[in-house]
């Protein structure tokens, strides 16, 4: 990575400092490698560490670098790709194949933050299940859900022998099968990794993700709500004609730039 003048540059300086940094990803690095501290990065640029920082935000951002836990920064894999459409929730299965499934973590009993209850229709002060799931694709975390189900979705729960953790996890999924659903819909935006999906999706606190969030309807109202947190470095989310939500590999993409 050689010494590149930045001051005549017109646009931001982070952000010629980006593409820069980039074009040495390509050439220089290979997938996995750790780049040099920031100190060193931005004495070679000749640039605050600030605008460095800015720049590496926007790679990573853009995934082409990773932040790593008692690492450092690395060179990102290419981007995995994972469908994410209504047969993901095929609630009783798991949505996948045994390597490319949602996993149930945990299932608890707990208030509905305050946006969730409104949407469920929910009373401020009922609780309702709270499912806990993490979503893997060739072997990794990609995304972390919670799913809020209400006790009127899944009446037939409380005569089932469902213990703690992953086995009652899965018994509110079956009976939330059972229920059956009548359509979704979902939003996108982009947040910021709380510390709970961050330590499960092995990523820093306050790291780029994506949030979806999918409401579930059946003849009653409001089945469920999901929140689903995916890596924003490791997956891309596209709408297919179906309108089936998906995540698409980037890697042509990013040869071809």
């Amino acid at each position: 990575m050689g010494t590149t003048q930045l001051e005549s540059v017109q646009e931001p300086k982070y952000w010629h400092l980006k593409t820069v940094l980039s074009e040495a990803l390509d050439s220089d690095f290979a997938v996995g490698e750790i780049l040099p501290n920031e100190r060193d990065l931005a004495a070679r640029f000749g640039v605050a560490r600030a605008t460095l920082r800015q720049a590496l935000e926007q790679l990573e951002l853009e995934g082409r670098l990773q932040r790593r836990r008692g690492v450092g920064t690395t060179v990102a894999p290419p981007r995995v790709g994972v469908a994410v459409a209504a047969a993901q929730h095929d609630w009783a299965g798991g949505g996948g194949s045994s390597d490319e499934a949602w996993q149930p973590v945990e299932c608890t009993s707990a208030k509905a933050p305050a946006a969730v209850a409104a949407v469920l229709d929910n009373g401020a002060e009922d609780e309702v299940h709270v499912v806990r799931r993490i979503r893997v694709a060739n072997g990794q975390s990609v995304a972390a859900e919670l799913l809020y189900v209400p006790r009127s979705s899944v009446p037939e729960l409380s005569s089932i022998d469902a213990p703690s953790g992953p086995a009652r996890a899965r018994s509110v999924l079956r009976e939330l099968h059972r229920l059956g659903l009548d359509g979704q819909d979902r939003s996108v935006e982009l947040g910021s990794a709380r510390a709970d999906d961050a330590k499960e999706l092995d990523r820093l606190p306050g790291a780029p993700v994506l949030v979806v969030t999918t409401r579930y309807f059946a003849a009653s109202g409001t089945a469920a709500v999901s929140v689903a947190t995916y890596r924003a470095d490791t997956c891309r989310l596209t709408f297919g004609d179906s309108g089936a939500l998906e995540i698409s590999h980037e890697e042509q993409e990013r040869q071809a730039s």
